[in-house]
């Protein structure tokens, strides 16, 4: 017998018995629509967190940073037990960058300076980056653009800087304390800057140099503002909100023309309290190739004496927790789909007893018991793939439904959960009908096998 003379004996078959067929199909229906929504519910939350932290951290990043300009392992490699300096510098950017799976090195110096701007003074956390991380950053500009000289040393503020502005003579913070922005227009205002900082506070307390006399206000130097972050004042756009963007070149230069062979602070000197001819880096940031790497490329650093730290090894273990979250929503969706093997199976042991003299015509006539198996097998199968594909179309409505109710309410919101918390992805839909249906074939198996070994002679006498 020819397989489509069995699927049209089949579906005539189904369709003789049409509410018992309906009933069973729609056990198929919600199991599937179950085990749809479920997945989806958990795949929702677990890419609603990766958009979250990728807009905060890149996933194939490795920082390596610490406590100052360079860091200490804990000995030497001849193993005399001292420790052994392990400086940011050129070198170690050009070591990185001939390693495998490495794709980018970008190096960062970090300084702290004070901003003084009429009645108010602030701090200022600038940070030199390379022309190369400027067009990786992806920094959304409210105001002017970015740095773009190397010689010309120029400001791009983040949203939030005005927050760390104070009103110098009360010590009062304007925004944090009175919740109003300071009276300052970062892109018009003249704005004053303070590099030498340790001159700054040793002469805001009445300090005095080695030699006795007191320290000597340090010199202030007014720096071009080129542009500011989109945001408003308080809102948190990213790790640079409050940070003040430069060109790292420029800031070389203008911290060696300021401070000249004297140490610049933050930075190593000699044992003799020289400053060294090169800047060393605060931190730099590798880009891995892929985040499968990352983790390998981060405990070589770390072993290496070096501190890392990548996003990758946190994430990784929330993924881990969503993977696990979502397959307990899979198997709470899949208790339904068991109820309705159940019911196909019921149903086609029902078949069976009702068309016992038909099974005996079929088999008195010569008809091979293979195919009667095949007919029972793919009446269960077809019951599968009706509900199968109804299930699907209920999943994407029930989606529907779920994400309108529950879009920007303040439970998902304080969840950190954006977009659409019931995402179903490409591959579910055809998996869900494929499952239905060979569910189905594995419920009407046993039916299938009573039908295939009924004697014909008995059935036959039995009707």
């Amino acid at each position: 017998m020819k397989f489509f003379d069995l699927l049209r004996m089949s579906i005539s078959n189904l369709w003789k018995r049409k509410l018992r067929t309906v009933l069973t199909v729609l056990g198929v229906v919600i199991g599937i629509t179950s085990i749809v929504v479920m997945v989806a519910l958990g795949n929702g939350l677990k890419e609603s967190m990766l958009d979250n932290y990728s807009n905060y951290s890149s996933m194939t990043q490795i920082q390596i940073s610490g406590g100052g300009y360079y860091f200490s392992t804990s000995s030497n490699s001849s193993g005399s037990g001292q420790d052994e300096e392990k400086r940011l510098d050129d070198a170690f950017v050009q070591q990185l960058l001939g390693m495998e799976h490495v794709k980018e090195v970008y190096p960062r110096l970090n300084i702290s300076a004070m901003a003084k701007v009429g009645k108010y003074a602030g701090h200022l956390d600038i940070y030199g980056v390379t022309k190369e991380e400027f067009e990786t950053m992806n920094v959304s500009i409210g105001k002017g653009k970015l740095p773009d000289s190397d010689t010309e040393l120029q400001f791009f503020y983040g949203n939030n800087v005005l927050t760390n502005f104070y009103v110098e003579k009360t010590n009062v913070y304007s925004f944090w304390e009175t919740g109003e922005a300071p009276d300052i227009d970062l892109m018009e205002d003249p704005i004053f800057v303070i590099f030498d900082t340790d001159a700054y506070w040793g002469s805001q307390g009445g300090g005095n140099d080695p030699d006795g006399t007191p320290v000597k206000q340090p010199k202030k130097y007014l720096i071009e503002a080129c542009g500011i972050m989109e945001g408003e004042l308080g809102e948190w756009n990213n790790n640079n909100s409050q940070s003040v963007l430069c060109n790292m070149e420029a800031l070389k230069a203008e911290l060696k023309r300021i401070f000249k062979k004297n140490p610049i602070p933050g930075q190593p000197t000699r044992k003799n309290g020289k400053p060294y001819n090169e800047l060393f880096y605060s931190e730099i940031i590798v880009q891995v190739d892929d985040m499968a790497n990352v983790t390998e490329l981060t405990t070589w650093l770390k072993d290496s004496g070096y501190n890392a730290y990548s996003s990758a090894e946190w994430i990784q273990q929330e993924l881990d927790t969503m993977n696990m979250i979502q397959a307990v929503l899979g198997a709470i969706g899949a208790v339904a789909m068991l109820v309705a093997a159940i019911s196909i199976t019921n149903t086609m042991m029902m078949s069976i007893y009702e068309r016992t003299k038909e099974i005996g015509v079929m088999k008195v006539l010569g008809c091979d018991i293979r195919n009667i198996q095949g007919l029972f097998l793919m009446e269960a199968g077809f019951i599968g793939f009706i509900g199968g594909v109804v299930g699907v179309g209920f999943s994407y409505g029930l989606s529907l439904v779920i994400n309108g109710l529950v879009a920007g309410s303040e439970a998902t919101a304080n969840m950190g959960i954006t977009g659409a918390i019931c995402r179903i992805p490409l591959w579910l839909s055809p998996l869900a009908i494929v499952f239905a249906i060979v569910i189905g074939m594995i419920a009407g198996f046993i039916p299938s096998l009573r039908a295939m070994r009924l004697s014909p002679l008995a059935a036959i006498r039995n009707e």
